[in-house]
């Protein structure tokens, strides 16, 4: 079991504004964004639906990070949407999002991640058509996460370097696609609106994927803790999403300027920023596949790094996870946290990104009578692993929306530093825009959604086994009543100063007139205690063993203890 000194930070808080925000960039422009406005576009029937689709998910997200800066200034502490849910609806479903988050949900993207970077990796080095290439794939995935688990195991400074430097390179590559978008592009007919693909306009599958490539920008709520100043985590929040916003509008004016609104519509194995920066030659165009790799390296640096900080947080409170919640004394960073969701992630590349683990999968499903996963519907495994995964994720950011109005009713007594706008409607806006969410990916996914609800179901019995053991956050009072055999009234007593009782004016206080006698009767209720007077000295006076005469009235049963409002806070 992890002891208090091993279960928190060693070192002071020491991320600053601009490294929480390079967090939210590196997560949230991940890979999507240079694959996925071809697929949303084809969904469209014009250029000014596309520029309004990705502002409305943009402003949703806005809305959102404003939901999360409330909560995280209430609620500074390591762990984000864990602490919240927590308080909010008890220590069982802060458990389920913390066994999401390891089992399913950071770890699958991570995959993902590291699986995208050997995708590029392989097609920057022409190896595409090789024999080899599968493994090849596989091996880069699997050192791209080893790597920067070990990058973050040596430090909080470290890890957050390398995240503002990936994050940079990243900004700016996406600023030389902008450019050659915007100023080498065609001018002439690339905003005419043409016909779809569908009749219809499909603007809840075009949102949803919108949606998906803004993920992310909430991450940054996991390490409140260790900002510096907790003042700044709204700033941080606003910045980020705000900050992802604009890139992503004018990359996708890029897109239709360099390419025409037609060209970018509908799926093409080469991505849309590829196509869109060849515009300035064949080098511009293979230097995306290695943007694409940094991207998906920032994206996974910063999944480390957040991620480790909520299973942290499940290992501090939680008996079964409490290696988890270790620190290495030397370099300050959750070193079993980050170990467990590497390795997590490798197996679900080693499992779900090749066809021998497909294989095992189909075999492991058929023992139990289901069906094979339909790996081709989703363009692969990955995707499908996506697929799956989506619904719980849209479920829990469901219920961190719900904590919000739950914790504003039931937990008034803890200070806001920063109040969500227009409550409560953009809290509502927020909640219906994951019920959109959870809705379209329990549409898309199916079965395979299976893929995510059976590591749910698996927590359930964990967290029966697992005892509970709640941390308190710096300053933060015990919620628990002290164990004490004294009564309530009585234990409050030595918090606040003696006041000796003032004589009656006309009744001069006269010592020798009082004669020595045994000590008074316990008091029948708070309020007469509390008017009694005060011996000097702070300790209470032993009751004496002798018998002590009882007035009539103290045969009346002992008043309960005042019920504390806040119990229900426990």
């Amino acid at each position: 079991m992890a002891s208090n000194a091993e279960a928190t930070p060693a070192a002071p808080p020491q991320l600053g504004l601009w490294d929480a925000v390079s967090i939210i960039i590196g997560i949230v422009i991940g890979t999507s964004i240079y694959v996925t406005p071809s697929i949303i576009n084809g969904h469209l029937h014009s250029p000014t639906e596309v520029m309004v689709l990705w502002t409305v998910g943009g402003v949703l997200c806005l809305i959102g990070a404003l939901c999360y800066a409330e909560l995280g200034t209430a609620y500074p502490r390591m762990g984000g949407d864990y602490v919240y849910l927590t308080k909010a609806f008890g220590p069982w479903f802060g458990f389920q999002f913390g066994w999401a988050q390891l089992a399913v949900i950071l770890t699958a993207s991570i995959g993902m991640m590291g699986f995208a970077f050997g995708d590029y990796a392989v097609k920057l080095m022409g190896l595409s058509e090789s024999e080899a290439a599968p493994v090849i794939k596989v091996v880069l995935a699997v050192l791209a996460v080893g790597g920067l688990t070990a990058v973050n195991i040596m430090g909080v400074v470290m890890g957050k370097h390398t995240q503002n430097v990936l994050s940079l390179t990243k900004v700016i590559g996406l600023g030389g696609i902008i450019v050659a978008g915007l100023v080498y592009g065609k001018p002439d007919g690339a905003w005419v609106a043409s016909k779809a693909t569908e009749s219809v306009p499909s603007y809840g599958v075009a949102l949803i994927l919108v949606l998906y490539a803004y993920g992310g920008w909430n991450d940054a709520a996991f390490v409140a803790a260790e900002m510096r100043n907790k003042r700044q985590i709204p700033t941080t929040l606003l910045l980020g999403t705000g900050g992802v916003m604009i890139i992503y509008l004018l990359i996708n004016a890029a897109y239709i300027q360099a390419l025409g609104f037609q060209a970018t519509q509908g799926f093409n194995p080469s991505p849309i920023a590829a196509r869109s920066a060849g515009v300035m030659g064949e080098w511009a165009a293979k230097s995306i596949s290695l943007l694409v790799m940094i991207s998906a390296l920032g994206a996974i640096n910063g999944l480390l790094f957040t991620g480790s900080r909520v299973c942290s947080a499940l290992g501090t409170e939680y008996s079964l996870f409490a290696s988890l919640g270790r620190w290495h004394p030397k370099f300050g960073s959750p070193v079993w946290s980050l170990s467990a969701m590497a390795a997590i992630a490798i197996a679900m590349i080693l499992g779900v990104g090749t066809e021998i683990g497909q294989g095992l999968i189909d075999s492991a499903l058929g023992t139990m009578h289901i069906g094979p996963m339909p790996w081709k519907k989703y363009f692969g495994g990955f995707d499908t692993l996506f697929a799956g995964t989506a619904p719980v994720f849209w479920f829990f950011f469901l219920l961190t929306g719900l904590a919000l109005f739950v914790l504003r009713e039931n937990d008034k007594a803890t200070r806001r530093p920063f109040l969500v706008p227009l409550y409560p409607y953009t809290p509502t806006i927020f909640c219906a825009m994951c019920l959109f969410g959870l809705y379209s990916a329990l549409d898309y996914a199916g079965l395979v959604s299976l893929i995510g609800i059976v590591p749910l179901l698996i927590g359930v019995p964990l967290y029966a086994v697992s005892r509970y053991r709640p941390q308190l956050a710096e300053g933060e009072q015990p919620a628990a009543e002290p164990k004490s055999e004294t009564p309530p009234w009585l234990a409050e007593q030595p918090a606040a100063p003696p006041v000796p009782a003032a004589p009656p004016p006309s009744e001069p206080a006269a010592p020798t007139e009082t004669p020595a006698a045994a000590p008074a009767p316990v008091a029948s209720s708070p309020l007469a205690s509390a008017t009694a007077p005060l011996p000097a000295t702070t300790d209470f006076i032993p009751l004496p063993s002798a018998p002590v005469p009882v007035s009539p009235t103290s045969e009346e049963p002992e008043p309960p203890p005042e019920e504390n409002p806040f119990a229900s806070f426990k």
